[in-house]
């Protein structure tokens, strides 16, 4: 499965809920090969990406969990499709949050298992936006099965759904 529900589009969206100012510095965490990079560099952000498994210009080896990055060295962190593949959703919630200066801004969309909102407070971040957008990675997702193309991960049991966050570090 490649790329993220919505494509380029979400991703502009993103951006725009979040109210970037051009040139901020912006870290794609998952960014797998690079598209999310280089869309962001395309629009006058400075971005870079990192993933365990880099394959693109701009993009890095590095665990999302335990990233490369200085403390509060990132106005923005993105993040799409990425923090609840790690394994740890609340601790790549955390490591956003430490790598993000004062008043940075968190960019996510993915799954969640549970509600979102808890999740973003209790790593120190306040709800900008939260958008149910479970309708779409339902299409997205049934898509990549009828294309074989679906990641082979073990996923829990429950109410799955997809939200669009913005965030910002408080």
């Amino acid at each position: 499965m490649k790329g993220h529900p919505g494509g380029e589009a979400h991703t502009r969206r993103m951006i725009e809920l979040a109210a970037l100012p051009g040139g901020a510095r912006v870290l794609d965490m998952g960014a797998g090969a690079g598209e999310g990079v280089r869309f962001l560099r395309s629009l006058g952000l400075d971005a870079r990406g990192i993933d365990l498994e880099p394959r693109g210009e701009g993009v890095e080896r590095g665990d999302l969990l335990h990233t490369p990055c200085p403390d509060a060295g990132f106005d923005a962190v993105l993040s799409q499709c990425a923090f609840f593949i790690s394994g740890d959703q609340p601790g790549a919630l955390w490591e956003a949050n430490r790598i993000l200066r004062p008043g940075g801004k968190l960019l996510m969309s993915d799954v969640f298992f549970e509600a979102p909102e808890p999740l973003l407070y209790q790593a120190g971040f306040e709800s900008l936006h939260a958008e149910n957008l479970t309708a779409l990675w339902r299409e997205y997702y049934l898509d990549a099965l009828w294309r074989d193309d679906a990641p082979g991960c073990e996923l829990p049991r429950g109410k799955c759904e997809y939200w669009l966050i913005i965030g910002k570090k408080v």
